[in-house]
């Protein structure tokens, strides 16, 4: 059974035309098998066999193969995995919002692919930003009649504009995102180059500078929200998302939900911080989110950033100070104080140990054996 076979399949667009691409190797039997489909044709600029894409065409291609070859449709058809639980909340936002007049919004095709993906609030955000300065760029074309060529020219003066890496690449991401997600032609896009990535190494505090931007934060509510930053290794979005019930005192340890990538992960609750934490919650009582605005509302992003900066400049800290450093600076102390790498990935949530080794290009303890050259 099967033998080692596959095919993958593949969206393709023929003459603005949906197709089925199989791609696979040379082989005999595979060869024959096709040759059996509907209407089958070979196409040199994708280099693979192609049918219509139709319900009745896909019935019996699955058909054909059954039992000989794999057919691998992991490129095909939707993946429905790993979603996020919770539906983003400004999905509806940007359905109702007033725009300009002669402002093209996002298609509703987009918003709702966006909604049944359930990707994050700062990912939607982004998206569909980005997307709506592109088919306005395009005012006069429809956005699936913009051409290859025309997305390499709008690339290009990003590029010429000086926007950075990161711009750049959630420019494309959004423009990706609608010619393969919701129209479902990839193809258009595999040879559209990614900017190359600034290998910058992350910004840290040293442990001095931490106590002080603590210690000189206005109330107990600022207090606990740069602790729980640092001593947790938190992103701002995670700390913002934290439920009351997500901090487990008897375990000590926090359970951080639905992060970057849609993973759950936990990390470790400082004694000292929990401490802190039982005074804020019987001074503050906040109902639903650990930190709370007024109104019971959830904090807001721009609100954590402004109090870190405060607090940085209270203590002479000269550096900008982000909220992400402190992030960094968890991992580069961890690092330091001897912890395993691997310990440190799966504290942050990273994928890989490869992300995590950055912080090896920061730690002290990485350059406290290297021979002074003019002693």
């Amino acid at each position: 059974m099967f033998k080692g076979r596959s095919i993958t399949l593949r969206h393709l667009l023929i003459n603005n035309r949906k197709h089925i691409g199989l791609q696979f190797k040379s082989d005999k039997v595979i060869q024959a098998l096709a040759d059996r489909l509907p209407g089958i044709s070979w196409h040199d600029e994708y280099g693979m066999y192609h049918i219509k894409n139709n319900r009745a065409n896909l019935a019996i291609l699955f058909k054909t193969f059954r039992g000989e070859v794999w057919i691998n449709g992991n490129y095909f058809f939707e993946n429905k995995t790993g979603l996020n639980p919770e539906i983003p909340k400004n999905i509806s936002w940007y359905r109702n919002r007033d725009m300009k007049e002669g402002f093209k919004r996002c298609p509703i095709a987009y918003l709702d692919k966006l909604e049944l993906r359930r990707y994050a609030e700062n990912t939607v955000k982004t998206y569909v930003h980005h997307f709506e300065i592109f088919i306005n760029h395009f005012h006069g074309i429809p956005p699936n009649a913009i051409t290859e060529l025309e997305i390499r020219a709008y690339l290009q003066k990003l590029t010429r504009d000086g926007r950075s890496h990161s711009y750049l690449n959630q420019a494309v991401n959004s423009i990706k995102f609608y010619f393969e997600v919701v129209m479902g032609m990839p193809n258009r896009f595999y040879n559209i180059e990614r900017p190359i990535r600034q290998k910058q190494l992350p910004k840290v505090l040293s442990k001095e500078e931490i106590l002080r931007l603590i210690e000189n934060t206005n109330n107990l509510k600022h207090r606990c929200i740069v602790s729980l930053l640092y001593s947790a290794g938190l992103r701002r979005s995670e700390l913002l998302n934290l439920k009351i019930d997500d901090i487990d005192g008897e375990r000590m340890l926090i359970s951080v939900k639905a992060t970057k990538g849609n993973k759950d992960r936990m990390t470790v609750l400082s004694p000292t911080l929990l401490i802190n934490l039982r005074v804020y919650y019987k001074k503050y009582r906040p109902e639903n989110y650990l930190f709370e605005g007024p109104d019971q509302k959830p904090y807001t992003a721009s609100s954590v950033l402004k109090l870190t900066t405060s607090a940085a400049k209270r203590a002479g800290i000269r550096k900008k100070v982000t909220p992400h450093m402190l992030r960094h600076s968890f991992a580069t102390h961890l690092l330091e104080d001897g912890t395993d790498l691997r310990h440190i990935q799966l504290l942050l949530g990273h994928s890989s140990t490869k992300t995590t080794e950055i912080y090896t290009h920061v730690a002290e303890t990485s350059f406290k054996g290297v021979k002074d050259l003019l002693s």
